[in-house]
């Protein structure tokens, strides 16, 4: 199957997290700056997602340039991930609403666990599909920062029941990794064109 209808429904699916998440910020009830400083906790759970969200959606596009044809098992799998993403509005408003206290930073971290976990599937599927020497394979590699981010997410979601900001640290921790560039496949198809050059 041809996997732009895949790219076209995981894009809009993707939007629309966003837009539910922005709409869940509450506007200041009073026209200062003390109103609008006392949302910042908010503000920040808010950007939190929405570069988790930012991140899915560029290594989603990064993917599945390399992905070449897909299956209906690579269906489900994407819609798996799908699902995990778009309860992120859900968690990041509780966590924001409670006052990030423990229970809510816990769920939050394990709705980001089990995002990445679904996107490793997807991946695995992905590169199950091509064969161990295709092209997507080759352009993971070992891929490092997939493995220690759910080790990051685990240890943060403990902290949560010591002190839930350091939790908060940690995703935040995760999400720093990943908003680093990551390379793999645009260096991938560089080489591979100069290859072929």
């Amino acid at each position: 199957m041809n996997k732009n209808r895949l790219e076209a429904f995981s894009d809009g699916v993707l939007a629309i997290i966003i837009t539910i998440m922005v709409l869940e910020l509450d506007v200041p009830e009073e026209p200062t700056w003390h109103a609008l400083f006392e949302q910042a906790p908010a503000f920040f759970s808010y950007l939190l997602s929405f570069v988790y969200v930012g991140i899915y959606w560029n290594n989603h596009h990064h993917m599945l340039h390399l992905a070449g044809k897909i299956n209906g098992t690579i269906l489900w799998a994407n819609l798996h991930l799908l699902f995990w993403l778009s309860l992120f509005p859900f968690t990041t408003h509780w966590m924001d609403r409670t006052g990030f206290v423990n229970i809510p930073v816990l769920v939050y971290g394990a709705n980001l666990l089990l995002a990445a976990i679904a996107y490793d599937i997807l991946e695995a599927g992905l590169v199950r599909n091509q064969g161990k020497n295709g092209a997507l394979a080759r352009a993971l590699g070992r891929d490092w920062k997939g493995k220690v981010s759910p080790v990051i997410y685990i240890l943060g979601m403990g902290a949560a029941f010591v002190q839930p900001l350091i939790s908060i640290a940690a995703y935040t921790v995760v999400a720093a990794l990943w908003l680093i560039p990551d390379r793999r496949v645009e260096r991938f198809l560089s080489h591979q064109s100069s290859s072929e050059g």
